[in-house]
């Protein structure tokens, strides 16, 4: 069981202050962030792609690129890469040169994203959502496969028998689809034989176990290993010495980062109650002492097939000190207790 942290790198207004850490202050941050990890024995740490000012993550290539060389052993990805707006060229050579500085710890998380900033920012339309996804992650795939490349599109200029560089140390490097849940892009992943990355972000954790089965069944009828594959899940949370601790850090900037978005998307006002819900056993926030988020980590991987665990920490701007506590915890007590129970349940099993 692989166990990790991802981050947007977030710049929202201090909740108690109304002060906003600038960009600069908070990718430095971010860096650290990403050195702890590896030194407490987490196994990835993802930045995500995005285009506004409450986020200082627009390019995570670069961020990962700082930490690589100051990392020895965790993976380093992007949480995700907003393929339909990028050029596949620049991604791939961005990631190989992660993966040269890093000596092979490199990996492309690609999905369409969850906000569309990026499109008339680089000059994409909108309606060409889906296609563009489409032909970029054929495109970035081919180029994965061969050094010398020729290809033809829509939305890119074609290229001619051209050589794309540097080449990755890995042969091939990690490229993960990430999905909302939406079957479609569930069973392109199985079809392409790719790994596949969650978000569950809202409702029973337990209710992505039918797309975990939907996946692996398109991937074997593609004619893919269904035991080579893996699927990952990325969920907001946070970890403190005890619940009550967690609970009163983490609720007040969560609360305030989502009643942002909600207004933005006529979504229902984030509450305590809502809250309180989705850290229960079965909801989706991962929220507690080691001990519960243990658990729910440990219940994702019997009920729903997750072999890779991504902690979302934070969702809006919480002190420094208290994320690389939350980071810490998750390093040197979860992670050593959900591979000792998922061992043993293995074990049994046969």
């Amino acid at each position: 069981m692989e166990i990790g942290v991802t981050t947007f790198v977030e710049t929202t207004p201090d909740i108690k202050t109304g002060e906003v850490l600038s960009h600069p202050e908070r990718i430095r941050e971010v860096v650290e962030e990403i050195v702890l990890a590896d030194e407490v024995g987490l196994d990835i740490f993802g930045v995500g792609e995005h285009h506004r000012k409450d986020y200082a993550s627009s390019a995570p290539a670069v961020l990962l690129a700082a930490a690589a060389s100051r990392t020895k052993k965790i993976r380093l990805s992007s949480a995700v890469t907003v393929l339909s707006s990028n050029d596949p060229v620049r991604v791939f050579q961005d990631f190989a040169t992660i993966d040269a500085i890093s000596n092979g710890r490199a990996e492309i998380m690609a999905g369409r994203g969850s906000f569309i900033e990026s499109f008339p920012l680089f000059g994409y339309d909108l309606k060409d959502y889906n296609e563009l996804f489409d032909e970029k992650l054929e495109l970035l795939l081919k180029i994965r496969e061969s050094e010398v490349v020729s290809w033809e599109g829509k939305h890119r200029a074609s290229i001619h028998n051209l050589g794309i560089y540097p080449r990755p140390v890995q042969k091939p490097i990690p490229v993960w689809i990430a999905s909302g849940g939406t079957p479609e892009s569930i069973v392109r992943a199985g079809v392409l034989g790719l790994p596949l990355a969650l978000a569950i972000i809202g409702g029973s954790p337990l209710q992505f176990a039918p797309l975990v089965d939907l996946y692996y069944r398109a991937a074997s009828q593609a004619g893919h290993d269904p035991s080579k594959l893996i699927v990952a899940s990325h969920s907001h949370g946070f970890i403190a010495d005890s619940v009550d601790e967690a609970v009163e850090k983490f609720f007040p900037p969560t609360q305030q980062a989502m009643n942002v978005l909600a207004k933005e998307r006529g979504w229902s006002l984030y509450t305590r109650g809502t809250f309180d819900h989705a850290r229960s056993l079965e909801g989706a926030l991962y929220v507690g002492d080691t001990k519960t988020v243990a658990d729910k980590i440990v219940l994702l991987r019997k009920h729903v097939g997750i072999k890779r665990f991504m902690l979302h920490v934070p969702v809006g701007s919480m002190p420094h000190e208290d994320v690389m506590r939350a980071i810490e915890l998750l390093g040197k007590e979860v992670a050593p207790l959900v591979r000792e129970e998922i061992t043993r349940w293995e074990n049994e099993r046969g």
